[in-house]
Protein backbone atom coordinates (compact mmCIF):
# COMPACT_ATOMS: atom_id res chain seq x y z
CA UNK A 1 0.00 0.00 0.00
CA UNK A 2 1.68 3.23 -0.85
CA UNK A 3 1.43 6.69 1.22
CA UNK A 4 -1.57 7.80 -0.36
CA UNK A 5 -3.36 4.75 -0.79
CA UNK A 6 -2.79 4.62 3.21
CA UNK A 7 -3.86 8.13 3.74
CA UNK A 8 -7.06 7.97 1.71
CA UNK A 9 -8.23 4.50 3.54
CA UNK A 10 -7.65 6.46 7.36
CA UNK A 11 -9.95 9.03 5.39
CA UNK A 12 -12.53 6.95 4.66
CA UNK A 13 -12.07 5.30 8.09
CA UNK A 14 -12.68 8.48 9.54
CA UNK A 15 -15.41 9.17 7.15
CA UNK A 16 -17.42 6.30 8.72
CA UNK A 17 -16.81 7.01 12.28
CA UNK A 18 -18.77 9.95 11.35
CA UNK A 19 -21.87 8.87 10.34
CA UNK A 20 -24.06 9.22 13.26
CA UNK A 21 -23.13 12.45 13.71
CA UNK A 22 -23.69 13.75 10.09
CA UNK A 23 -26.81 12.04 10.86
CA UNK A 24 -27.98 13.78 14.16
CA UNK A 25 -27.01 17.32 12.46
CA UNK A 26 -29.40 16.84 9.86
CA UNK A 27 -32.11 18.23 11.44
CA UNK A 28 -29.49 21.45 12.26
CA UNK A 29 -28.61 21.32 8.35
CA UNK A 30 -32.37 22.12 7.54
CA UNK A 31 -33.59 24.61 9.86
CA UNK A 32 -30.20 26.71 8.59
CA UNK A 33 -30.49 25.38 5.56
CA UNK A 34 -26.73 25.13 5.03
CA UNK A 35 -24.70 22.33 6.41
CA UNK A 36 -23.69 22.85 10.11
CA UNK A 37 -19.70 24.09 10.89
CA UNK A 38 -19.29 21.43 13.02
CA UNK A 39 -19.47 19.13 9.56
CA UNK A 40 -17.53 20.88 7.67
CA UNK A 41 -14.68 20.67 10.49
CA UNK A 42 -14.96 17.17 11.04
CA UNK A 43 -14.93 16.25 7.30
CA UNK A 44 -11.55 18.64 7.19
CA UNK A 45 -9.74 16.57 10.06
CA UNK A 46 -11.13 13.39 8.44
CA UNK A 47 -8.77 14.74 5.02
CA UNK A 48 -12.03 14.37 2.42
CA UNK A 49 -10.41 17.83 1.20
CA UNK A 50 -7.54 16.44 0.35
CA UNK A 51 -8.65 13.95 -2.18
CA UNK A 52 -9.12 16.11 -5.16
CA UNK A 53 -5.34 17.63 -4.70
CA UNK A 54 -2.31 16.95 -6.38
CA UNK A 55 -0.26 15.15 -4.21
CA UNK A 56 2.59 17.36 -5.18
CA UNK A 57 0.66 20.07 -3.81
CA UNK A 58 0.19 17.98 -0.29
CA UNK A 59 -2.82 16.08 -1.88
CA UNK A 60 -4.16 12.88 -1.50
CA UNK A 61 -4.97 12.83 -5.38
CA UNK A 62 -6.80 9.44 -4.32
CA UNK A 63 -8.08 7.71 -7.16
CA UNK A 64 -11.74 7.49 -9.12
CA UNK A 65 -13.33 4.64 -7.43
CA UNK A 66 -11.73 5.80 -3.31
CA UNK A 67 -13.39 9.26 -3.89
CA UNK A 68 -16.67 7.34 -4.65
CA UNK A 69 -16.56 5.10 -1.74
CA UNK A 70 -16.15 8.16 0.61
CA UNK A 71 -18.54 10.60 -0.93
CA UNK A 72 -21.01 7.44 -0.57
CA UNK A 73 -19.69 7.37 3.26
CA UNK A 74 -20.56 10.57 3.73
CA UNK A 75 -23.82 10.57 2.07
CA UNK A 76 -24.88 7.79 4.15
CA UNK A 77 -24.81 10.10 7.20
CA UNK A 78 -26.68 13.18 5.48
CA UNK A 79 -27.21 13.38 1.69
CA UNK A 80 -26.88 17.02 2.24
CA UNK A 81 -23.13 16.67 3.41
CA UNK A 82 -22.15 14.47 1.10
CA UNK A 83 -23.57 16.51 -1.93
CA UNK A 84 -20.88 19.73 -0.78
CA UNK A 85 -18.65 17.71 -0.46
CA UNK A 86 -18.84 16.00 -3.49
CA UNK A 87 -18.89 19.42 -5.23
CA UNK A 88 -16.04 20.55 -3.38
CA UNK A 89 -13.98 17.72 -4.10
CA UNK A 90 -14.83 17.69 -8.10
CA UNK A 91 -14.04 21.83 -7.67
CA UNK A 92 -10.65 21.12 -6.29
CA UNK A 93 -9.59 18.73 -9.00
CA UNK A 94 -11.29 21.13 -11.84
CA UNK A 95 -8.17 23.07 -10.43
CA UNK A 96 -5.78 20.35 -11.61
CA UNK A 97 -7.25 21.38 -15.19
CA UNK A 98 -6.18 24.76 -14.83
CA UNK A 99 -2.12 26.09 -15.75
CA UNK A 100 0.57 25.26 -13.39
CA UNK A 101 0.75 28.90 -11.88
CA UNK A 102 -2.98 28.60 -11.28
CA UNK A 103 -2.82 25.65 -9.77
CA UNK A 104 -0.04 27.32 -7.49
CA UNK A 105 -2.37 29.80 -6.26
CA UNK A 106 -5.39 27.27 -5.61
CA UNK A 107 -3.42 24.40 -3.64
CA UNK A 108 -1.46 26.46 -1.12
CA UNK A 109 -2.47 24.43 1.68
CA UNK A 110 -3.09 21.13 0.53
CA UNK A 111 -7.13 20.62 0.77
CA UNK A 112 -9.34 23.24 -1.23
CA UNK A 113 -13.13 23.79 -0.90
CA UNK A 114 -14.51 24.92 -4.53
CA UNK A 115 -17.49 25.15 -4.94
CA UNK A 116 -18.92 25.76 -8.90
CA UNK A 117 -21.88 27.12 -11.71
CA UNK A 118 -21.40 24.94 -14.64
CA UNK A 119 -24.30 26.72 -16.53
CA UNK A 120 -22.67 30.11 -18.86
CA UNK A 121 -24.75 32.20 -17.44
CA UNK A 122 -22.33 35.10 -17.54
CA UNK A 123 -20.72 37.86 -19.14
CA UNK A 124 -16.96 38.15 -19.52
CA UNK A 125 -15.34 41.74 -21.30
CA UNK A 126 -12.03 41.69 -22.02
CA UNK A 127 -9.53 44.33 -20.49
CA UNK A 128 -6.09 44.79 -19.93
CA UNK A 129 -4.83 41.76 -18.84
CA UNK A 130 -7.94 39.46 -18.12
CA UNK A 131 -11.57 40.09 -17.91
CA UNK A 132 -14.45 41.94 -16.61
CA UNK A 133 -16.69 39.35 -15.06
CA UNK A 134 -20.30 40.07 -14.14
CA UNK A 135 -23.59 37.50 -13.86
CA UNK A 136 -25.13 35.01 -11.19
CA UNK A 137 -25.08 31.31 -11.15
CA UNK A 138 -28.00 29.64 -9.15
CA UNK A 139 -27.66 26.49 -7.46
CA UNK A 140 -23.99 27.16 -6.36
CA UNK A 141 -23.85 24.56 -3.97
CA UNK A 142 -21.56 24.77 -0.66
CA UNK A 143 -20.92 28.82 -1.91
CA UNK A 144 -21.04 29.47 1.62
CA UNK A 145 -18.20 27.94 2.52
CA UNK A 146 -15.64 27.07 -0.24
CA UNK A 147 -13.09 29.45 -0.91
CA UNK A 148 -12.84 28.99 -4.27
CA UNK A 149 -15.93 29.57 -7.44
CA UNK A 150 -15.67 27.78 -10.81
CA UNK A 151 -18.03 29.90 -12.98
CA UNK A 152 -18.56 30.36 -16.83
CA UNK A 153 -19.73 32.73 -19.04
CA UNK A 154 -19.28 33.45 -22.34
CA UNK A 155 -17.25 36.39 -24.21
CA UNK A 156 -17.99 37.63 -27.70
CA UNK A 157 -15.01 38.06 -30.18
CA UNK A 158 -14.83 41.28 -32.19
CA UNK A 159 -16.70 38.88 -35.00
CA UNK A 160 -19.43 38.31 -33.03
CA UNK A 161 -18.31 34.85 -32.35
CA UNK A 162 -19.09 33.61 -28.75
CA UNK A 163 -17.22 31.12 -26.73
CA UNK A 164 -17.96 29.62 -23.68
CA UNK A 165 -15.15 30.76 -20.82
CA UNK A 166 -14.61 28.96 -17.07
CA UNK A 167 -12.90 31.29 -14.71
CA UNK A 168 -11.51 30.44 -10.98
CA UNK A 169 -12.20 33.61 -8.73
CA UNK A 170 -11.91 33.72 -5.01
CA UNK A 171 -15.75 33.31 -3.44
CA UNK A 172 -14.87 36.51 -1.57
CA UNK A 173 -15.08 38.14 -4.59
CA UNK A 174 -18.54 37.66 -5.11
CA UNK A 175 -21.88 38.43 -3.44
CA UNK A 176 -24.29 35.36 -2.01
CA UNK A 177 -28.03 35.38 -2.25
CA UNK A 178 -30.35 34.43 0.75
CA UNK A 179 -32.55 32.24 -2.09
CA UNK A 180 -32.11 28.95 -0.94
CA UNK A 181 -35.92 27.81 -0.26
CA UNK A 182 -36.48 24.19 -1.18
CA UNK A 183 -38.35 21.11 0.25
CA UNK A 184 -35.23 18.71 -0.29
CA UNK A 185 -31.49 18.93 -0.30
CA UNK A 186 -32.16 21.71 1.62
CA UNK A 187 -28.96 21.53 4.13
CA UNK A 188 -26.71 22.05 0.33
CA UNK A 189 -27.06 25.92 0.77
CA UNK A 190 -27.15 25.66 -2.81
CA UNK A 191 -27.94 29.75 -2.91
CA UNK A 192 -27.25 32.20 -6.02
CA UNK A 193 -23.69 33.47 -6.32
CA UNK A 194 -22.87 36.90 -8.28
CA UNK A 195 -20.17 38.62 -9.98
CA UNK A 196 -20.47 42.55 -10.05
CA UNK A 197 -17.41 43.85 -12.77
CA UNK A 198 -14.97 41.81 -11.01
CA UNK A 199 -12.01 41.42 -12.62
CA UNK A 200 -10.23 37.97 -13.24
CA UNK A 201 -6.89 37.61 -14.41
CA UNK A 202 -6.37 35.65 -18.17
CA UNK A 203 -4.32 33.14 -16.33
CA UNK A 204 -7.65 31.72 -14.40
CA UNK A 205 -9.53 31.91 -17.49
CA UNK A 206 -9.76 28.73 -19.50
CA UNK A 207 -11.96 28.01 -22.75
CA UNK A 208 -14.65 25.50 -22.28
CA UNK A 209 -13.87 23.34 -24.77
CA UNK A 210 -10.06 23.03 -23.38
CA UNK A 211 -11.07 22.55 -19.46
CA UNK A 212 -13.89 20.11 -20.41
CA UNK A 213 -11.20 18.10 -22.52
CA UNK A 214 -8.19 18.27 -20.42
CA UNK A 215 -6.30 19.97 -23.22
CA UNK A 216 -5.32 23.22 -21.70
CA UNK A 217 -1.88 24.89 -22.30
CA UNK A 218 0.55 25.82 -19.35
CA UNK A 219 0.21 22.72 -17.23
CA UNK A 220 2.75 19.79 -16.46
CA UNK A 221 -0.37 17.33 -15.28
CA UNK A 222 -1.61 16.02 -18.55
CA UNK A 223 -1.23 12.58 -20.15
CA UNK A 224 -0.67 9.29 -18.13
CA UNK A 225 -1.20 10.74 -14.59
CA UNK A 226 -4.41 8.64 -13.99
CA UNK A 227 -6.33 11.51 -13.07
CA UNK A 228 -7.10 12.91 -15.90
CA UNK A 229 -11.26 11.82 -16.07
CA UNK A 230 -13.23 14.76 -18.27
CA UNK A 231 -14.68 17.16 -16.35
CA UNK A 232 -18.32 16.19 -17.22
CA UNK A 233 -18.17 12.87 -17.32
CA UNK A 234 -16.02 13.44 -13.77
CA UNK A 235 -19.06 15.55 -12.04
CA UNK A 236 -21.52 13.44 -12.90
CA UNK A 237 -20.07 9.91 -12.04
CA UNK A 238 -18.77 11.07 -8.76
CA UNK A 239 -22.28 12.80 -7.92
CA UNK A 240 -24.02 9.12 -8.40
CA UNK A 241 -22.49 8.17 -5.28
CA UNK A 242 -24.43 10.52 -3.48
CA UNK A 243 -27.51 8.74 -4.27
CA UNK A 244 -26.27 5.49 -3.42
CA UNK A 245 -25.03 6.49 0.33
CA UNK A 246 -28.02 8.49 1.07
CA UNK A 247 -29.93 4.63 -0.44
CA UNK A 248 -27.98 3.28 2.07
CA UNK A 249 -29.06 5.79 4.86
CA UNK A 250 -32.41 5.32 4.18
CA UNK A 251 -32.28 1.58 4.15
CA UNK A 252 -30.27 1.77 7.80
CA UNK A 253 -32.79 4.12 9.28
CA UNK A 254 -36.09 1.68 8.52
CA UNK A 255 -34.84 -1.45 9.13
CA UNK A 256 -33.27 -0.20 12.49
CA UNK A 257 -37.17 0.96 13.28
CA UNK A 258 -38.61 -2.75 12.47
CA UNK A 259 -37.72 -4.45 15.49
CA UNK A 260 -40.81 -4.56 18.16
CA UNK A 261 -42.86 -1.98 15.76
CA UNK A 262 -46.52 -3.06 14.86
CA UNK A 263 -48.65 -2.59 11.75
CA UNK A 264 -51.09 -0.05 12.95
CA UNK A 265 -54.54 -1.14 13.26
CA UNK A 266 -54.19 -4.79 12.56
CA UNK A 267 -53.25 -7.35 14.55
CA UNK A 268 -49.82 -7.26 13.27
CA UNK A 269 -47.55 -6.89 16.25
CA UNK A 270 -44.12 -7.19 14.14
CA UNK A 271 -43.88 -4.90 10.84
CA UNK A 272 -40.61 -7.31 9.76
CA UNK A 273 -42.74 -10.49 9.86
CA UNK A 274 -45.23 -9.20 7.39
CA UNK A 275 -44.37 -10.34 3.85
CA UNK A 276 -45.13 -7.49 1.93
CA UNK A 277 -42.51 -5.64 4.02
CA UNK A 278 -40.08 -8.24 3.55
CA UNK A 279 -40.71 -8.11 -0.35
CA UNK A 280 -40.27 -4.34 -0.22
CA UNK A 281 -36.61 -4.69 2.06
CA UNK A 282 -35.60 -7.09 0.16
CA UNK A 283 -36.00 -5.32 -3.25
CA UNK A 284 -34.39 -2.33 -1.59
CA UNK A 285 -31.04 -3.48 -0.69
CA UNK A 286 -30.83 -5.51 -4.43
CA UNK A 287 -31.77 -2.48 -6.22
CA UNK A 288 -28.94 -0.58 -4.19
CA UNK A 289 -26.45 -3.48 -4.47
CA UNK A 290 -26.92 -3.65 -8.44
CA UNK A 291 -26.75 0.71 -8.22
CA UNK A 292 -23.57 -0.25 -6.72
CA UNK A 293 -22.04 -3.09 -8.76
CA UNK A 294 -22.91 -1.01 -11.92
CA UNK A 295 -21.44 2.02 -10.61
CA UNK A 296 -18.01 0.33 -9.91
CA UNK A 297 -18.18 -0.63 -13.71
CA UNK A 298 -18.11 2.91 -15.08
CA UNK A 299 -16.04 3.91 -12.50
CA UNK A 300 -13.36 1.14 -12.80
CA UNK A 301 -13.69 2.20 -16.76
CA UNK A 302 -12.66 5.66 -16.29
CA UNK A 303 -10.10 4.98 -13.94
CA UNK A 304 -8.88 2.40 -16.19
CA UNK A 305 -8.45 4.81 -19.42
CA UNK A 306 -6.94 7.95 -16.82
CA UNK A 307 -4.43 5.03 -15.89
CA UNK A 308 -3.20 4.71 -19.65
CA UNK A 309 -3.19 8.46 -20.28
CA UNK A 310 -6.30 8.87 -22.30
CA UNK A 311 -9.16 11.23 -22.14
CA UNK A 312 -12.77 9.73 -21.84
CA UNK A 313 -13.96 8.82 -25.48
CA UNK A 314 -17.76 9.84 -26.45
CA UNK A 315 -18.59 6.54 -25.85
CA UNK A 316 -16.94 6.22 -22.57
CA UNK A 317 -18.72 9.67 -21.09
CA UNK A 318 -22.04 8.34 -22.74
CA UNK A 319 -21.74 5.00 -21.39
CA UNK A 320 -21.33 6.60 -17.84
CA UNK A 321 -24.25 8.71 -17.52
CA UNK A 322 -26.58 6.04 -19.50
CA UNK A 323 -25.14 3.82 -16.32
CA UNK A 324 -25.08 5.94 -13.89
CA UNK A 325 -28.81 7.30 -14.64
CA UNK A 326 -29.81 4.21 -14.13
CA UNK A 327 -28.22 3.70 -11.07
CA UNK A 328 -29.76 6.85 -9.64
CA UNK A 329 -32.83 5.09 -10.72
CA UNK A 330 -32.55 2.07 -8.65
CA UNK A 331 -31.67 3.83 -5.89
CA UNK A 332 -34.83 6.32 -5.71
CA UNK A 333 -36.92 3.17 -6.78
CA UNK A 334 -35.15 1.21 -3.24
CA UNK A 335 -36.05 4.36 -0.78
CA UNK A 336 -39.92 4.65 -2.62
CA UNK A 337 -40.13 0.63 -1.91
CA UNK A 338 -38.77 1.10 1.59
CA UNK A 339 -41.29 4.24 1.76
CA UNK A 340 -44.42 2.47 0.68
CA UNK A 341 -44.21 0.90 4.35
CA UNK A 342 -42.56 2.97 6.03
CA UNK A 343 -45.96 4.05 8.44
CA UNK A 344 -47.23 7.75 9.14
CA UNK A 345 -44.34 7.23 11.85
CA UNK A 346 -41.89 7.92 9.55
CA UNK A 347 -42.69 11.42 8.36
CA UNK A 348 -41.72 12.78 11.73
CA UNK A 349 -39.27 15.52 10.88
CA UNK A 350 -36.92 14.02 13.98
CA UNK A 351 -36.91 10.94 11.61
CA UNK A 352 -34.04 10.71 9.39
CA UNK A 353 -35.79 8.13 6.91
CA UNK A 354 -37.87 11.11 5.55
CA UNK A 355 -34.83 13.44 4.84
CA UNK A 356 -33.46 10.58 3.07
CA UNK A 357 -36.24 10.01 1.35
CA UNK A 358 -37.47 13.77 0.33
CA UNK A 359 -33.23 14.42 -0.60
CA UNK A 360 -33.50 11.34 -3.18
CA UNK A 361 -36.80 12.47 -4.74
CA UNK A 362 -35.11 16.17 -5.09
CA UNK A 363 -31.31 15.39 -6.13
CA UNK A 364 -32.72 13.40 -8.90
CA UNK A 365 -34.34 16.54 -10.59
CA UNK A 366 -30.78 18.07 -11.07
CA UNK A 367 -30.51 18.53 -14.79
CA UNK A 368 -27.36 16.45 -15.08
CA UNK A 369 -28.49 14.03 -12.62
CA UNK A 370 -32.00 13.28 -14.04
CA UNK A 371 -32.41 9.37 -15.06
CA UNK A 372 -34.53 9.30 -17.93
CA UNK A 373 -32.29 12.56 -19.54
CA UNK A 374 -28.96 10.09 -19.35
CA UNK A 375 -30.88 6.95 -20.24
CA UNK A 376 -31.93 8.93 -23.44
CA UNK A 377 -28.34 10.23 -24.23
CA UNK A 378 -27.45 6.38 -23.86
CA UNK A 379 -30.17 5.29 -26.04
CA UNK A 380 -29.05 7.13 -28.88
CA UNK A 381 -25.48 6.50 -28.96
CA UNK A 382 -26.98 2.58 -28.30
CA UNK A 383 -28.50 3.04 -31.28
CA UNK A 384 -26.31 4.53 -33.73
CA UNK A 385 -27.76 7.88 -33.22
CA UNK A 386 -25.55 11.35 -32.30
CA UNK A 387 -25.98 11.79 -28.28
CA UNK A 388 -26.96 15.15 -29.03
CA UNK A 389 -25.47 16.41 -26.07
CA UNK A 390 -22.35 19.26 -25.60
CA UNK A 391 -22.28 18.23 -21.66
CA UNK A 392 -20.22 14.95 -22.33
Amino acid sequence: MTESDAGTAAVLDAVSALVPNLRENGTAAEDRRWIPDENIELLEKAGVFQLGVPRRFGGLEATMADQFEVVTEISRGCASTGWVAAAWIEGAWVASLYPDEVQKEVYTSGAVRASGGLAPTAMFTPTDGGYVLNGSWGFNTGCRGADWNLVAGIVEHPDGTPEPLYALVPMAEFEIADDWHVSAAIGTGSFTTSATDVFVPARRVVGAEQLVTGTTTGRTNTGATGRNYGLITYVAALSVAVFIGAAKGAYDTFTERLPGKPIAYTNWAEQREHPLTQIKVATAANKITAAETLSAGFVRRLQDRADAGEHPTVEDSVTVRGQGGLATLLVKEAVEALHDVSGASALARGQHFQRFHRDVEGLTRHGMMTPFTNLELHGRMLLGLDPDSLYL
